[in-house]
Formats: C-alpha cells, sequence, structure tokens
C-alpha cells in the first residue's frame, strides 16, 4: 500500500472518529434541551388540567352542567360504589357554631341540611374552591340561596340568604365571599340552611364538618352508595331515603344504652363511630352516627 492510500485511510477514520464525536456532542447537547422541552409540556399540560378543572369542577364525576335545579341528575348520574372525598382546603361557611337544625328527618319530611345561626348581613363565604353553578331565588324554599360545585366531588348549597354576591358560572376560591346571612323564603329565623351534596345525594354536613369545633372531622370522607359512610346495607332502619345514614340527637336523659336500644345498634359500635367512650358525658343537642 503506497503513501497516498495510507493517508486516504486515516483521514477517513479521522474522519469518521470526528463525525462520531460530533454526533455524540450533539446528542449530549440536545438532551438538556429535550429534558427543559418536556418540563415545558409537562407545565403547559399542568396548566390546561388546572384550567379544565376549573372550568368545569369534578368534569369526571357529573353528567352535566345545569343552571336551573339542585337536584339536577337523576338517573344521568352514574353514583360510583365508593368514592374518597377530599376535604383538605375546606373554609367553615361561617363562624357561627351554633346549630339550630340538625341533618334528618322534620315535619314529615328530610331535612337534607344544617341549620346555622347566623345574624343579618353576616358573611357567608364558599366552604372550597368551586364554580358557582345557581344563584336563584325560591320563596317556598331556600330563598336567596347559592350552589356551588367543587373540584373534590362536593357540591355545597347556601340557603335563606338576604344577599347574593357571586354570579353563576363564577369561580370562587374558598373562603371567598358568596352571600350576606338572612332568613329568605321558607324561614322561620335568620339563618344559614348548609347542605352538602354528592351527585345530588345529599349527605349529612356532620359527617364532614365540626362546627362547634370550626374544623373538618377527618382530611377525607369515603361516600358508599346506598351504604352511608360506613358499609351498612341500604335495608338498615338507620338509612335515609336518599341513601345516606340517620342520626340521632341528644335530648336530656338520653343514655348510650337507651340511644343504642332505640336505634337498633350496640354501645360499642356507637362509641367507634362517634370517637368517644361510654364514660362520655352526652350533651343534649349533641349529633351522634347511628350506623
Amino acid at each position: 500500500m503506497n503513501f497516498n492510500c495510507v493517508k486516504t485511510v486515516l483521514i477517513a477514520a479521522t474522519a469518521m472518529v470526528s463525525l462520531n464525536s460530533f454526533s455524540q456532542d450533539l446528542i449530549a447537547r440536545q438532551a438538556p434541551i429535550d429534558k427543559k422541552l418536556k418540563s415545558v409540556d409537562s407545565l403547559a399540560l399542568q396548566r390546561q388540567i388546572r384550567a379544565e378543572q376549573a372550568a368545569y369542577p369534578a368534569l369526571s364525576l357529573y353528567p352535566s352542567w345545569n343552571n336551573e335545579y339542585v337536584h339536577a341528575y337523576g338517573k344521568d348520574a352514574i353514583v360510583p360504589e365508593s368514592y374518597t372525598i377530599n376535604l383538605t382546603g375546606f373554609c367553615m361557611p361561617t363562624g357561627s357554631t351554633k346549630i339550630t337544625s340538625p341533618f334528618g328527618p322534620r315535619w314529615r319530611r328530610m331535612h337534607n341540611g344544617l341549620d346555622i345561626k347566623v345574624n343579618l348581613g353576616d358573611t357567608i363565604v364558599a366552604a372550597f374552591d368551586g364554580k358557582v353553578r345557581i344563584v336563584k331565588y325560591e320563596r317556598r324554599g331556600y330563598g336567596k340561596y347559592v350552589v356551588i360545585r367543587h373540584d373534590n366531588g362536593l357540591e355545597t348549597v347556601y340557603g335563606h340568604l338576604s344577599k347574593q354576591l357571586v354570579d353563576e358560572n363564577q369561580i370562587v376560591k374558598a373562603g371567598e365571599p358568596i352571600g350576606l346571612g338572612g332568613s329568605t323564603g321558607h324561614s322561620t329565623g335568620t339563618h344559614l340552611h348548609f347542605e352538602t351534596r354528592f351527585l345530588g345525594i345529599a349527605i349529612n354536613p356532620a359527617f364532614m364538618f365540626d362546627f362547634p369545633k370550626q374544623d373538618v372531622v377527618a382530611d377525607t370522607y369515603t361516600f358508599r352508595k346506598n351504604r352511608g359512610s360506613e358499609g351498612v346495607g341500604s335495608s338498615d332502619k338507620n338509612l335515609a331515603n336518599d341513601g345516606t345514614i340517620r342520626y340521632h340527637k341528644v335530648k336530656s336523659g338520653d343514655t348510650l344504652s337507651r340511644i343504642a336500644s332505640k336505634r337498633g345498634v350496640s354501645i360499642d359500635r356507637l362509641c367507634k363511630l362517634n370517637r368517644i367512650t361510654r364514660k362520655t358525658v352526652l350533651r343534649p343537642g349533641q349529633i351522634l352516627r347511628c350506623s
């Protein structure tokens, strides 16, 4: 092999090595760029998801967005067998701690919320971040009321307001004023009627929120279809007609033994459900879970 051939081979080999090094260098330089682009794409996607969640809270759960009716779903809603509701980020709708009428049967009909004593003009705020679904007036019912849907799957209802401070389809934050306390509609005194609903099914707010302590009962609440909160069968006599569990409002002279006998549940079960002991002193007006 002459010199020129050797030179040609060496030049070709050098070029191949240089090309390979150049390619590796390009790949090395491109890696952080790709990583940065992926990060940008991820942030953009996250922003898009958050925007959609804000525009349509709990989009995967609810079949429609209706500005007309509180009970808007009926058979269109596919109610899951169980669903865990995130309660973090909750803000008490009012600083008042006095419950004047609990959840449960009242006057031959179901009272689907809690009545909380407020004064005329007291500020009422949103319980969670969400989007206002309804701002209406109902003369023989809620009076001036607001319904908000939240991304955790709950809808909250605020009734008997003297004034509404939000508009339908408005996005609100937890703690943002939405109305003023009043006594409009079917009301016998100034109070806030507060409901918590999941796909139209009323849940006793006392199972999730402790108004006297102004706090949540726990960080999450597990809804179970037709079983209440503790997995009791739908034929249980303590279940309300809409699938939620009945409560017992403690009266003067009530004992755990008397309540257990009346509600068909053991004393130990009562204690477990309400996080109390057999020695706990019951207070008149106290709300106990019974199943």
